[in-house]
């Protein structure tokens, strides 16, 4: 039986709902905020209170900025909403009444445009100017820039993975909606503070409630159009798009808003595998409620279920392979690290003699069956190749989990598999174990024997 989770998106997702629900369902707050503190991402305010939403009470999270949330705050004296995004996203004034929300600059490789008529609401749209008047002081992050704040943390390792990897998913997504490269991809200073804090603070609270399995339901993005600097943007926004086409069951649903943002989607395309209704197996145990920002005419929130699921340990994977030719040696580790970025599982290449006897490599593909259209599209567009083939195989996998352990060098995340209590292999995670033989100077499988024995004394206890 593995922990699992849940999550019903009709309301659509961001980062700030799911926290909020994993808050909900019992994840440590205080420990998610001592923990996001290791990162030192200077001042900030977080939000963890409670509110209704048509009369469903939820858990809702906020990160306030100083300088920045308290002088919109101070802007606007009347009501004001906040749904988050990353692209053209709104400020949307609400009805007499509505609760008063201000939530994330979820932005990306954008700047500020400030809009105010008399009955429309102060949006902030994806790239801004800014009017006269209007004082905001922005710096900029790019993918490494949030990758090293992450990595030089005392966060553990698999923390540190887990939100690297969806960052990159994140930026990859932006990168190409703009024409850019990974690297060229800017985050919002505003946004990319609180977009670390609801990527990490999701990882943390996940691993907090020992959850080992997630599942996803469709996910409703909303309808309609929203107007950015480069004119009407489509709702979903196009970076949302591309993360909810990593295999993700998604539809618009019949609210005219922009529900989902790139964060949710990311997290979801990372972490989750989708499911349309309730998985086969799942044992309910406990549900939680995410609250977003805006008050709509349905209850605005993420609701998630936290159970078990007994999984079937033979199950169906894809192997996508193409023959190759004609491509030089330098391009095949930049596809592989495309691939594994865009959800495969392992991608390798193999030696083999064509017909005429030329030297060529076969690259193989390891999947979800869902992941297909999106990878067979990067080996398309990435390789020389001109088709491809694809089948279906069966997988056994072994219960397997990870353990930290300590080495006078420093910490190493290590591997292991069991079956009936008893441990059957110890794998240390080699990129761990490389960082340490090179800060220490010492030769790598030493590092790789030291953490292999560590681990095993720390699992005999």
């Amino acid at each position: 039986m593995k922990k699992a989770l849940y999550i019903e998106a009709f309301s659509g997702i961001s980062g700030n709902m799911l926290l909020g629900a994993l808050i909900d369902l019992g994840a440590d707050a205080a420990y998610i905020e001592a923990e996001l503190k290791k990162m030192n991402l200077g001042e900030y305010e977080l939000v963890n209170t409670r509110a209704d939403k048509c009369g469903i009470n939820a858990a809702y999270f906020n990160v306030k900025i100083p300088g920045v949330t308290e002088a919109a705050e101070a802007e606007e004296a009347h009501l004001h909403e906040h749904h988050d995004g990353h692209h053209c996203h709104h400020h949307a004034h609400g009805c007499e009444g509505e609760e008063h929300h201000h939530h994330h600059h979820e932005e990306h490789h954008c700047c500020h445009q400030h809009d105010h008529a008399a009955e429309e609401a102060h949006e902030h749209h994806c790239c801004h100017t800014h009017e006269a008047g209007a004082h905001h002081h922005h710096e900029h992050r790019n993918f490494n820039d949030i990758k090293t704040i992450i990595e030089n943390s005392d966060l553990s390792i698999n923390i540190k993975d887990k939100a690297v990897n969806i960052f990159r998913m994140l930026g990859l997504a932006e990168a190409k909606v703009h024409g850019k490269s990974l690297e060229e991809v800017h985050f919002h200073e505003v946004g990319a503070v609180d977009t670390i804090i609801d990527i990490v603070g999701s990882c943390l609270a996940l691993e907090n409630l020992g959850i080992e399995k997630i599942y996803v339901s469709e996910i409703k993005t909303g309808y309609g159009f929203v107007q950015c600097a480069h004119g009407l943007m489509p709702v979903p926004a196009p970076a949302t798009a591309e993360l909810l086409a990593h295999g993700l069951l998604y539809a618009k649903g019949n609210i005219e808003r922009e529900l989902a943002t790139p964060t949710g989607a990311a997290l979801m395309a990372a972490l989750a595998e989708p499911s349309a209704d309730m998985p086969k197996g799942f044992s309910a145990e406990k549900v939680g409620y995410g609250a977003g920002t805006r008050n709509l005419e349905i209850p605005n929130v993420l609701r998630a279920t936290l159970g078990t699921v007994a999984e079937a340990k033979n199950h169906s994977l894809t192997v996508a392979e193409c023959n190759i030719d004609d491509m030089s040696g330098e391009v095949w580790p930049y596809v592989q690290e495309k691939l594994m970025a865009a959800g495969a599982l392992d991608a390798w290449i193999t030696p083999i003699i064509m017909k005429k006897g030329r030297p060529a490599q076969m690259l193989s593909v390891l999947m979800h069956p869902q992941d297909l259209p999106v990878l067979e599209k990067i080996i398309l567009t990435e390789t020389t190749t001109l088709g491809m083939r694809y089948y279906d195989v069966a997988r056994h996998c072994s219960e397997r989990s990870f353990i930290e352990v300590a080495l006078p060098q420093g910490s190493v995340k290590v591997k292991f598999s069991q079956a009936g209590g008893q441990i059957l292999n110890i794998a240390p995670e080699f990129e761990d174990c490389r960082k340490l033989a090179e800060a220490s100077k010492m030769p790598l499988k030493k590092i790789m024997q030291m953490a292999t024995a560590a681990a095993e004394a720390q699992l005999e206890h």
